[in-house]
């Protein structure tokens, strides 16, 4: 299974379904570097060329997996990070976009890389203290310099793109955006198809909930820092998920599709500018994922998935209060 579609992306078509690249790192349980690299070549094999990592995924790990990688094949992808979360032991701010912060995680991530240049650079937290026009100067500075193709920011506002638009275009705005985070539909979809921007929707498997097996709490592992804290995976949430997820599961096996797959083939759906990034660091869930790229759906079909899943849905916030507090919100 070969990705055929494409999308538009800091003015290059790559392939309509990216690799989300955080676990990588460990983020959500003990990984291999085998592993890990294992699963890019199955990625490349399925047509998949374009690759999101951040600074801030493994501290570096993620980043300096794929560098290896890409020293080890040569492979010409298209390749996005992202900085402005720092994790400081000195109790410095969790979130910076000040230049020097800036261009220090730039520095750091092009040697860990082992690129001259990035595609797309994202700010992957806005720092309300600075108005988004200055860091838009800080960012055109570096595509200036050579160092970065295109601008991005993550988790902001559509009021925020478009103050950030007058600057200079925006390439890519990356929330989270799945069957059950629909939030980017009361602004951010229509904004970004209005100013050329493409949507990177990330974490479009619902962080696990649309894998091939039913997920269950007692397989988060104990290094999983995320899930286990978020509202949506705690009880009574998370059983309420899984039973209304269990009947979109039953609807996908009559249609003869994978969960993964239909639930990427939704995502595709909702635009040509929206572009999903899912995740995993195994090169079985990978295939089972890839081949959203082949399903298309009939007028019945989106009826039917609506009826199963319709907006809002889902049991509990999609993040903690303190990993919402830096998000933008807009409704």
């Amino acid at each position: 299974m070969t990705v055929q579609q494409t999308r538009n992306l800091c003015g290059r078509n790559v392939a309509a379904i990216g690799l989300g690249c955080m676990s990588f790192g460990g983020i959500f349980g003990s990984t291999t570097e085998e592993d890990s690299l294992a699963c890019l070549d199955a990625a490349f094999e399925a047509g998949i060329d374009h690759l999101d990592v951040a600074e801030v995924y493994g501290n570096g790990v993620s980043e300096s997996v794929i560098g290896k990688w890409l020293a080890r094949t040569g492979a010409e992808v298209s390749i996005a990070t992202k900085a402005g979360i720092y994790q400081s032991k000195d109790g410095g701010a969790p979130f910076r976009n000040d230049e020097a912060s800036l261009r220090a995680s730039l520095e750091g991530s092009l040697k860990r890389l082992g690129v001259d240049r990035v595609d797309l650079f994202y700010v992957h937290r806005r720092e309300q203290a600075i108005p988004i026009e200055d860091v838009m100067g800080t960012m055109l500075k570096f595509m200036d310099e050579g160092k970065i193709g295109g601008i991005g920011f993550s988790e902001i506002a559509p009021y925020s793109l478009r103050r950030a638009h007058k600057v200079h275009p925006v390439a890519a705005i990356q929330n989270e955006y799945s069957l059950w985070s629909r939030a980017p539909e009361l602004g951010m979809v229509q904004t970004c198809a209005e100013l050329g921007t493409t949507l990177v929707a990330f974490s479009p498997l619902a962080r696990g909930m649309f894998s091939k097996r039913p997920l269950t709490l007692e397989d988060l592992p104990a290094q999983d820092y995320f899930r286990p804290r978020n509202p949506r995976f705690t009880e009574p949430n998370f059983s309420l998920n899984s039973n209304r997820i269990a009947d979109f599961r039953t609807f996908c096996q009559t249609r003869g599709w994978s969960i993964a797959g239909a639930a990427i083939a939704w995502v595709l759906d909702q635009g040509d500018h929206v572009l999903p990034i899912p995740g995993t660091r195994v090169a079985e869930h990978l295939r089972d994922f890839a081949t959203g790229d082949a399903i298309r759906f009939t007028n019945q079909d989106r009826a039917e998935i609506a009826r199963l899943l319709p907006v809002g849905w889902a049991y509990g916030d999609r993040y903690s209060e303190a990993q919402n507090r830096p998000v933008e919100h807009y409704c």
